[in-house]
């Protein structure tokens, strides 16, 4: 497995537990708003910051389609 796919898998379960939801219902809130490349392909910047702020910028994704960044 690739750095970046058990970072993402890592990712998701985290968010979920921010969320107080599942990593499925992500996912597929995810996949409905066309995010889930996006958000694997921002491995670069969000492995090196807190994850808080992973999450802040998927917030903002979900809400605007724009990252808070």
């Amino acid at each position: 497995m690739s750095k970046e796919t058990s970072f993402f898998i890592y990712l998701i379960e985290r968010y979920a537990e921010y969320k107080n939801t599942t990593a499925e219902k992500i996912i597929v809130q995810w996949e409905k708003l066309g995010l889930v490349d996006f958000i694997y392909n921002m491995y670069e910047l969000y492995h090196t910051e807190r994850i808080e702020n992973a999450y802040m910028d998927i917030d903002s994704l979900m809400q605007t389609g724009k990252t808070a960044w």
